[in-house]
Formats: C-alpha cells, sequence, structure tokens
C-alpha cells in the first residue's frame, strides 16, 4: 500500500442520494445498480458492474424514491413489481431517521 504523506488528506469519494439529494461519502449510502444483465440488484460493496445510483440507510428515503420513481429515472428503466416490492422490503428494514443525527 502506498505511503500517504504527512499533513495530506485522502478524499472520501462523495455520492448522492436520489431521494432527498443529500451528499454523502459513498460508504455512508447504499447502491442500487442496474446489472448489465438488466437485473436490479442491492450492492453493499459498490463494485458490480453496471449503471448505479444511490440511497441513503433510511426507509423514508427508499420509499420516496420508489413513490417518485426516483430509481426508474436513474436506473434508465421501469423497474418490475417484483423488483419494486424487494426493494421496499429491504428499504423498511431500515430505520426511518438518519443514524448521524442526535436525538434531542
Amino acid at each position: 500500500m502506498a505511503k500517504i504523506k504527512p499533513g495530506y488528506l485522502k478524499s472520501l469519494p462523495q455520492r448522492t442520494c436520489v431521494a432527498c439529494l443529500k451528499t454523502g461519502a459513498k460508504r455512508e449510502l447504499i447502491r442500487i445498480v442496474r446489472t448489465p444483465l438488466g437485473t436490479i440488484e442491492i450492492d453493499p460493496t459498490g463494485k458490480k458492474s453496471g449503471r448505479g445510483t444511490y440511497l441513503c440507510k433510511t426507509s423514508d428515503c427508499w420509499e420516496t424514491a420508489l413513490k417518485k420513481n426516483r430509481l426508474e429515472h436513474a436506473l434508465k428503466l421501469q423497474l418490475p413489481p417484483e423488483s419494486r416490492s424487494q426493494l421496499l422490503e429491504y428499504g423498511m428494514r431500515l430505520t426511518s431517521h438518519p443514524s448521524n443525527q442526535a436525538s434531542v
């Protein structure tokens, strides 16, 4: 692994959630990918081949992206009903509020 010069900060890749449009570190978001075969997959590693888009790790963003067809627009395809239901089910297992905000 290459040595990093003292005083040098490596920049983190930034991505934007298609639902709330907030920008964050790539690892803080979940990638949805349209594979070259045309299937829709959740890509937690962010390395699968295909056209991808990102969502926050909150159920609110997943609901918004599916209700307002933002995933379809970003992935440039019509989501099949089974893919839509799988994504909604996955999103419902996530928290409803961002984890990086402090409770009052």
